[in-house]
């Protein structure tokens, strides 16, 4: 009777050890590694600090739409969609993000919160009222052109680094004693598109435009008068020789006050 027991435990507990061998542990959750290689850029989340202090700058509402390419983990759209916005990510790897849209579902913002698996310089920006981008120089630099297309007024805020040539309207630190690296928000305002040559009065003003800096000329009866100014948004702000015009920009025609007695004035685009 012994023999017997000790040759079924004998089987049982090989059979036990069999088993245990042939089954395979359970696969861990994929995780981001910091550096891990994307398509054009190498993952660096922006800290906690950063998300709320660019929502912040960018004064994110729910009427806006934010867009972030290269988005990550998703960490800015569900801080932008923590605010009620509604918000989409362009990202590459799949990986991240099916790892994004389960931060979503987490922070209870998978409503507002979408994540497009694609490619940053051809994704659809067109309707996005915010930009949040961090993303280095030579990706800000190829997207420059696209950012410059979208509806004036649209607010690109960026993470430390900037674009080729263009001062930021805004620009903030993030006052945080564990803000080492990547601590500095830029600001911007799509610009109306001004250059060019407007009848003003009785004269011509000609315009040149570098984003949102404008400079040029105003002709009047054979004399020409300095031009200086600036842009943010549709908002127009000029100063020709002593006097200080402000405007509006709406398509072919600027309108708005000068001088200070604040008289209305208004320009049209030459040959519209």
């Amino acid at each position: 009777m012994r023999l017997i027991f000790s040759i079924v435990t004998v089987a049982f507990l090989a059979q036990g050890a069999a088993q245990t061998q042939t089954q395979a542990p359970p696969a861990k959750p994929w995780e981001p590694r910091v550096g891990m290689a994307g398509k054009d850029v190498v993952w660096v989340p922006s800290s906690p600090q950063m998300v709320e202090k660019m929502m912040d700058v960018a004064k994110v509402t729910p009427a806006d739409l934010v867009m972030d390419l290269g988005s990550g983990d998703g960490r800015m759209v569900i801080g932008a969609a923590k605010r009620g916005a509604r918000a989409i990510g362009v990202e590459f790897t799949p990986d991240m993000v099916e790892h994004a849209r389960k931060n979503a579902r987490d922070a209870g913002v998978e409503g507002k919160a979408t994540f497009v698996q694609g490619d940053m310089y051809v994704a659809d920006i067109s309707k996005a009222t915010v930009m949040a981008l961090f993303l280095l120089p030579e990706n800000l630099d190829k997207l420059k052109d696209r950012l410059l297309a979208l509806t004036p007024g649209t607010r690109i805020v960026l993470n430390t680094y900037a674009i080729t040539g263009w001062e930021p309207d805004e620009q903030y630190h993030v006052e945080d004693p564990e803000c080492r690296s990547w601590c500095e928000v830029l600001l911007h305002f799509v610009p109306a598109p001004v250059a060019g040559t407007w009848r003003l009065g009785t004269g011509e003003l000609r315009l040149t435009q570098e984003f949102q800096m404008v400079s040029g000329t105003y002709t009047s009866g054979g004399t020409s008068t300095p031009v200086h100014g600036r842009l943010r948004g549709a908002k127009i702000s000029l100063k020709v020789g002593d006097v200080d015009y402000t405007g509006n920009v709406a398509g072919n025609r600027i309108e708005g006050t000068s001088g200070p007695k604040r008289q209305p004035w208004q320009a049209t685009r030459a040959g519209k």
